[in-house]
């Protein structure tokens, strides 16, 4: 490291990256995180702000305090850090592009407060070369854009000499897929590129570079780390002291922060927060959400636990696509039978712009490829409470919810059957056209109202048609022969099975005369209806793929 006793003399700096909605949300959070023990604040800027637009600018609507807190002026500044003593906290700012207007704002914010401008300390990222690459955004073109960060640097040491006037990152680099290797090279070569820029401007190098501070990406490969770490830093001191000249040994050193990336907080997009029950913690220990703080693995896994000691009936939410991340623990909660009910969302391609590595294909196969795991994929709101009405009063296993994103219409249950049926795993949705049933459209989840409308047209051309909604295989393989007769009769041959993931298993269910309506490959990134109309899940796709049953049925 850079320090002789590493951190035994000197401590680091705890602090949360924090920022949401207004000013005061924000300052609320930030009063509480110092009251809970943080040494220092990470503020967090949402979209509009990091790209200089005011929360009033047309193109800001709808981004405005989201995943980052909203500053316009220095009143909202002001607002930001009411109460808050900046001359005894240490500020990291993750900005860019605006990063001198808004080290501007917060140097006179705590002058107002009578804060010694010298004595500030804190970092801005500042750090505007990996905005091009890596993360998106940048303002200015790349010129004038390096003559304001050379004039921040000029500033902070004539100024604000314990402040970091940038942060050269190469964490998001990493995030945008460069190995160990690149994320060095391409971080270490940015930060020669602002050497020289400073030194071009009249800068001596060791008036500004002992302030240089850099932010490095932590993966798992953890010898790999190591050694990217050490070789970085090799790297750094050669280069100044060789190609700079510098003689100041602090010139010499890499200091920077790392991390590893997590997940956010994902309650909001899965609808998981019990309203009006409180977060669990020492201080309210009847509180029912719990906030674990930690990846999927450990989430299940501590899930396991709770089961498992009894008392509550603990359920965990995340992205289907995410699912693999806590398989192993999944696997034995079904194992050990303990009752974890698992809520998956965002379930299909149909989350559209998120693109093939948010959009799963595999996975609903692969959950039903677990013994013992009952896995239950609603179709509408109705089928959604009879589904948790299956999870909390199932006691023998975890039960696995997938559950859609995108609006889904609400079946009429005056036309169509209860939506009851769902805790046998298949039910008969309807029979339609003037005829008896000569064909089965079934499906789960969200493309059963894709199947509804094939139906219908079929029906309107004279055809009878009956529709199976099919939530659960594993509920509907423990019926009797006689229900499932009842539901799929082996006389009506002609079926047609749709479901948005790898069409495995489907087989079973639609017979040697049947067709499926799957995915064969992984997804695209475009809007939801689009990427689902490109991969064929059409009511003209359903009605084509009717015919060539009814056809092969008739054939045989």
């Amino acid at each position: 490291g850079v320090y002789p006793t590493m951190y035994r003399g000197r401590f680091w700096t705890m602090r949360q990256y924090a920022g949401y909605g207004t000013a005061e949300e924000t300052n609320a959070r930030f009063h509480y995180l110092l009251k809970a023990g943080q040494t220092g604040l990470s503020v967090a800027f949402d979209l509009p702000t990091q790209l200089g637009y005011d929360a009033d600018h047309p193109l800001a609507a709808g981004e405005v305090g989201k995943v980052g807190v909203s500053i316009s002026s220095l009143e909202d500044m002001e607002r930001l850090f009411r109460g808050i003593p900046l001359g005894r906290v240490s500020t990291s700012m993750t900005i860019n592009a605006p990063a001198a207007v808004i080290w501007a704002m917060y140097i006179a914010v705590a002058k107002k407060q009578g804060a010694a401008v010298r004595d500030l300390r804190g970092t801005i990222q500042n750090d505007i070369l990996k905005e091009y690459t890596a993360r998106g955004t940048y303002i200015f073109p790349p010129r004038p854009s390096m003559r304001l960060i050379t004039d921040t640097f000029r500033f902070a040491a004539q100024a604000v000499p314990k402040w970091n006037p940038i942060s050269i990152s190469g964490y998001h680099i990493r995030e945008a897929g460069a190995t160990a290797v690149q994320e060095v090279a391409f971080t270490l070569a940015n930060a020669i590129a602002y050497v020289e820029t400073a030194l071009q401007a009249g800068l001596d190098v060791d008036a500004f570079a002992p302030r240089l501070s850099f932010f490095f990406n932590a993966h798992n490969n953890f010898f790999e780390e190591i050694a990217k770490f050490r070789a970085a830093r090799r790297l750094w001191a050669r280069i100044m002291k060789e190609r700079f000249g510098a003689q100041d040994p602090r010139s010499w050193r890499l200091r920077f922060h790392t991390q590893t990336g997590g997940s956010a907080d994902l309650t909001p997009s899965n609808k998981t927060y019990l309203r009006d029950q409180g977060d669990f913690s020492a201080q309210n220990p009847a509180g029912r959400n719990l906030h674990f703080g930690v990846r999927e693995h450990a989430m299940a896994a501590a899930a396991n636990g709770l089961a498992l000691y009894g008392g509550v009936r603990p359920f965990v939410a995340t992205f289907l696509v995410f699912s693999d991340y806590l398989r192993p623990a999944l696997r034995l909660s079904a194992l050990m039978e303990v009752p974890v009910t698992y809520v998956f969302t965002h379930d299909s391609l149909a989350v559209g712009e998120d693109g093939p590595t948010h959009q799963p294909v595999e996975h609903l196969a692969a959950l039903r490829a677990i013994p013992n795991l009952v896995v239950l994929r609603p179709a509408d709101a109705n089928e959604t409470v009879e589904a948790w009405r299956v999870a909390l009063e199932y006691t023998d296993g975890p039960v696995a919810l997938v559950l859609t994103r995108q609006a889904v219409p609400t079946l009429d249950r005056r036309v169509y059957a209860p939506a009851a049926g769902l805790r046998r795993g298949a039910y008969v949705l309807a029979d339609l056209g003037p005829q008896p049933p000569r064909l089965i459209l079934m499906a789960s989840g969200s493309e059963v109202a894709l199947v509804v409308a094939a139906a219908e047209r079929l029906a309107a051309e004279g055809l009878g048609v009956r529709v199976v909604s099919f939530p659960s295989w594993e509920l509907f393989a423990r019926q009797g022969p006689a229900y499932r007769e009842e539901v799929l009769p082996r006389a009506l041959r002609a079926r047609v099975a749709v479901e948005a993931g790898v069409p495995q298993g489907w087989e079973r269910w639609v017979g040697p005369w049947g067709r499926i309506l799957g995915v064969h490959r992984f997804g695209a990134s475009a809007p939801g209806a689009v990427v689902m109309a490109h991969y064929g899940f059409t009511v003209d796709r359903v009605v084509e793929l009717a015919r060539e049953s009814l056809a092969a049925a008739q054939a045989a």
